[in-house]
């Protein structure tokens, strides 16, 4: 397998970027398995239920598991496991998930196969919190130390035999792995590129079987090289500061959003295989997503007339971005350049981007106007509770509207499909009115593999890949 080399440590509890999850999740594993269709599959928990109120869960586990060296899977484990990412110490981008949902002292065990959840609201889509879906919330030994890469410990299909942060990884067949006769494969072995052309050229001669990511616009089908494609929930946020001129006037923000063409962004950074976005935070893929709310397109003209309106008559800012989403912030600036929008861009490191104090001055969270990606989520709420609530930790926007917060909690704990959808298409509205982020396209998930070789392998909405299923074609 191929993959971009990782910005981030081999850490469970810290990984934030698609390689090192993808390495991890050979290893370690969840209490739930995310499936391609955005349902939960039983892993480490062989079942799971809410009480009336939805704010009590409890999950019982798969006996007879052990770890990779030998010591038994218990509940005390997935309670410390839990309790390391809800404490703020392990800065774990899985306490945004939790963030008013779950706290500290929330976990509890009933004996060695059942752990406890007790939550601070009700939350209906609580077991997606604990799955797959919340990539950070592997299970892993009470006395994990944070050094993942040399003591690699795992309840997973594979062992961690070699790991260099800038070539790769080496994993064998895990010999007492708990689902008999799986895998099927003898091991896998990841090599880590620094660029997508020689990756792309590695799968074509043959040297790779298969990439775990795959860079749409980079890699083509050719010979036996295939595509798999499938919806998914994966973005980029075009998120503008809602504090601070210009973007402290409304229809500024919604002139920047007439102004794109948003088929042409799918083509330029997604050739094509997205699904377009109505700046809001409901992807087409979730089953609450307001149908009704007219399709925001280009017109220039209406974009010009906003910003008279607005009493801006020339109109220029910064655009911040990592080197993922520079195709994008190319896009953007050619399409706002002519209505006689400026946009001057600055690229920055991913280690920068992301970096600083997460509280007061990182960049993806304190620039005037930035592109972020998002990884795909299965619901709809591990979009709006961290990125446009009064609170919410991944805040970029500063955005605060006390409708769309008392929404989303109705939406939460809401069972009934008509209640969801009265509550979604609130928030929704209020997004699209607002603009404080613009979301131009959802990403379509695709994964660039050769069928001759192997079978099993497909694109996955959040970029998964269950390994332990895969075998020779």
């Amino acid at each position: 397998m191929g993959t971009p080399t990782p910005p981030t440590a081999l850490d469970p509890v810290t990984m934030y970027d698609g390689s090192a999850v993808g390495v991890v999740q050979l290893v370690a594993q969840y209490l739930l398995w995310l499936e391609t269709d955005f349902t939960l599959k039983p892993q480490l928990a062989t079942s799971w239920r809410g009480d009336r109120a939805g704010r009590v869960w409890s999950f019982t586990l798969r006996e007879g598991v052990a770890f990779s060296d030998g010591t038994p899977l218990t509940s005390a484990a997935v309670k410390a496991s839990f309790d390391r990412l809800l404490d703020p110490k392990s800065k774990s981008s899985a306490l945004a998930s939790f963030d008013g949902i779950l706290a500290a002292g929330g976990v509890d065990v009933r004996g060695d196969h059942t752990v406890v959840f007790t939550l601070q609201r009700p939350f209906s889509d609580f077991p997606y919190l604990v799955s797959a879906a919340n990539y950070n919330a592997v299970i892993l030994k009470s006395d994990y130390a944070g050094d993942f890469s040399s003591h690699p410990v795992g309840t997973g299909p594979f062992l961690l035999k070699s790991y260099d942060a800038s070539t790769g990884a080496t994993l064998v067949r895990n010999p007492s792995y708990w689902e008999q006769g799986r895998p099927y494969l003898d091991g896998v072995k990841v090599r880590f590129f620094s660029d997508t052309q020689a990756e792309q050229i590695a799968l074509q001669s043959g040297d790779l079987d298969a990439l775990i990511l795959t860079d749409a616009t980079a890699v083509t089908a050719a010979g036996d090289v295939v595509l798999d494609k499938a919806a998914s929930t994966i973005m980029t946020a075009f998120t503008m500061r809602v504090d601070r001129a210009p973007f402290d006037k409304k229809e500024v923000r919604q002139a920047i959003a007439y102004a794109l063409d948003r088929p042409a962004i799918d083509a330029g950074t997604n050739n094509n295989f997205g699904q377009l976005g109505n700046d809001h935070l409901f992807a087409p893929l979730f089953a609450a997503s307001p149908t009704d709310l007219p399709q925001r397109a280009k017109d220039p003209d209406k974009a010009k007339a906003l910003l008279q309106a607005a009493g801006v008559s020339q109109l220029s800012f910064t655009l911040t971005f990592d080197p993922m989403n520079k195709n994008y912030a190319l896009v953007v600036q050619d399409q706002l350049g002519k209505i006689g929008i400026k946009v001057k861009l600055k690229e920055l490191p991913s280690s920068q981007f992301y970096g600083g104090d997460q509280s007061s001055d990182t960049p993806w969270l304190f620039t005037d106007a930035n592109l972020v990606s998002w990884a795909g989520r299965p619901i709809p709420s591990q979009f709006i509770g961290p990125m446009v609530t009064s609170h919410g930790v991944w805040n970029g926007s500063k955005y605060a509207n006390p409708a769309v917060d008392t929404a989303l909690k109705a939406y939460d704990a809401a069972t009934d499909a008509a209640e969801r959808k009265k509550q979604a298409a609130v928030i929704a509205g209020a997004l699209h009115e607002d603009v404080p982020v613009i979301l131009a396209v959802w990403d379509g998930a695709v994964r660039a593999y050769n069928r001759r070789t192997f079978q099993g392998i497909s694109a996955h909405p959040s970029s998964f890949v269950d390994f332990s299923a895969v075998s020779r074609a």
